[in-house]
């Protein structure tokens, strides 16, 4: 979430997502319980001390997920860099750490491990739906560098075949090679069709793409398990209505109760739907998925509706209130401080167990620009989702290297402090995109704020909304320096027009003086950032 939201526009988060890839490159290198970095075995340890210390403790260990996941975050981030002509970067610093963890995954993508809830050990849905996407977009981002990845490329066919032994007919077992008692409905599957979200692809079944026939049968099968009397705060919600949505139906950790991240999860996968149909432009309605079209439509027929028609019309109107229900209940069950905590009580509502969990914040997060058509790139789903002649149970020994750089050139960073050399990083391409910063000298009294608008997209095109208003930080504003700053992620050759105005206490916009300020992106060789330092007026 971090990395897609720094690449939609915020600069700032730069500085930590470095700083993560560089502790990453360390851990790597751990000896810790799950093994080490010689046969890989160590990647699929959960687990680790804050001061980069194995944690000896005892857990459910490995989780196999780990790696697949930290390499798709990474490789968003590398990108990223190759867009902005810092080739090297990747090719010496995050490229090792990400070979590491796909040669993990080819390695043990077939062996059991714990899965995300760190209960079950088998072979979790979400670890092989992750695994999958890894594969692939780790091939892709190896030969943009000149790199090769053999085993990506045979592996990943394998992962996509054992994808399928999940699929029960009319709904996903998320957990299998293990003996738990349980029905295997689990909000596990619609985190996975979230994960593997690919905003160019089709409503795909073999890749359970969040449009696909199976996934929203799947959505259907598993939300509908928490409308049962057990939980009190759905009592009398009929289907095709949003409910309070925990981990799966059999839960009994703190008693078995909603999740917010689970909640919120429910509602993304139909806002990617959406976000999906309205691209393909049409709706397919079949035998496998007209249960769910029905809940929200009565007497959905099967076929397939144009973008043109009213059917159609109807239908995505539908489900984006019922997507908005999910979103609207979790609301009514979050303290008026807007504190998430990792669940809910099923009874009253009331919050439990972890108070601010992480994950509760990133859910709501990714749903809620879902919802606003922001969306990640593509990860190459729509060319990955063939299945092979043959499926086997196989796996490639991977290779694995310790990764000596740690740390990230300089003059790669949003911001570089006066007092540092900057170091220069050789560039094959010139940069598509510059990080603006903004630095607006402006004196305000306690309780007032700066925003900035413009007449581009990334300015929110003139508006005020109180929902999208883009705010500069005041954390370097001193009653000698009233420093009002933000940096922006903006495409080479864009020229606008932009102001900055006043928010008071009481809600008035006090807008600068004079004409409208205008500026032109341009860069110069491998420039990746610029600073534009103003006065109020």
């Amino acid at each position: 979430m971090l990395v897609d939201t720094f690449i939609t526009g915020d600069a700032s988060l730069e500085s930590h997502i470095q700083d993560y890839i560089g502790s990453q490159a360390i851990l790597q290198g751990i000896p810790n319980p799950s093994g080490n970095l010689t046969d890989g075995s160590g990647l699929g340890e959960p687990k680790f001390c804050v001061n980069e210390t194995a944690f000896t403790g005892s857990w459910g260990r490995p989780q196999r997920d780990g790696p697949a996941l930290r390499a798709t975050a990474m490789i968003a981030y590398a990108r990223y860099l190759l867009s902005t002509g810092q080739n090297s970067t990747v090719t010496n610093l995050v490229w090792p750490i990400i070979r590491n963890d796909l040669s993990y995954v080819a390695q043990y993508w077939n062996n059991t491990g714990f899965d995300l809830w760190e209960e079950v050990n088998g072979t979790s849905f979400f670890t092989i739906a992750a695994q999958h996407r890894a594969l692939v977009e780790g091939s892709t981002l190896a030969t943009s560098i000149g790199q090769s990845c053999s085993y990506c490329d045979s592996q990943a066919p394998q992962l996509l075949c054992l994808q399928q032994n999940f699929w029960t007919g009319s709904y996903i077992n998320s957990n299998i090679n293990q003996a738990n008692n349980r029905t295997g409905k689990d909000i596990n599957s619609i985190l996975s069709s979230i994960q593997t979200f690919d905003p160019n692809a089709t409503c795909d079944d073999t890749t359970f793409q969040p449009c696909s026939a199976r996934a929203l049968a799947n959505h259907k099968s598993v939300t509908d398990s928490f409308r049962s009397s057990n939980y009190t705060i759905n009592s009398g919600i009929a289907t095709g209505q949003a409910v309070a949505v925990g981990r799966y139906p059999e839960d009994t950790y703190y008693n078995g109760n909603p999740w917010y991240l689970g909640t919120f999860a429910a509602a993304e996968q139909l806002y990617d739907a959406i976000y999906q149909w309205n691209r393909i432009g049409s709706i397919a309605v079949d035998s496998t998925n007209q249960a769910f079209f029905n809940d929200i439509i009565p007497n959905t027929a099967q076929g397939t509706y144009q973008s043109s028609s009213s059917t159609y019309t109807a239908i995505i109107s539908a489900i984006q209130t019922y997507a908005d229900g999910y979103m609207s209940l979790a609301q009514k069950y979050t303290p008026s401080n807007g504190s998430l905590s990792e669940q809910f009580s099923k009874t009253d509502g009331t919050p439990l167990s972890a108070v601010d969990l992480t994950w509760s914040y990133a859910a709501f997060l990714t749903a809620y620009a879902r919802r606003n058509e922001t969306v990640p790139a593509s990860w190459g789903a729509a060319s990955a989702n063939q299945l092979p002649s043959s499926c086997s149970g196989s796996s490639v020994t991977g290779t694995y290297s310790s990764v000596t750089a740690t740390s990230f050139p300089t003059s790669s960073s949003t911001t570089t402090p006066s007092s540092t050399t900057t170091t220069s990083i050789s560039c094959t391409a010139t940069p598509t995109f510059i990080s603006i910063t903004f630095n607006e000298l402006a004196t305000t009294t306690y309780g007032e704020n700066i925003f900035i608008t413009g007449s581009i997209t990334q300015l929110n095109n003139w508006s005020t909304d109180p929902s999208n208003r883009i705010p500069l930080s005041a954390s370097q504003y001193t009653s000698s320096n009233n420093l009002w700053s933000i940096t922006l992620i903006l495409p080479v050759g864009t020229t606008f027009d932009y102001k900055f105005y006043r928010v008071e206490t009481d809600g008035t916009i006090q807008w600068e003086s004079d004409s409208n300020r205008s500026f032109t992106v341009i860069t110069n060789g491998c420039a990746t950032t610029t600073t534009i330092s103003t006065t109020w007026r």
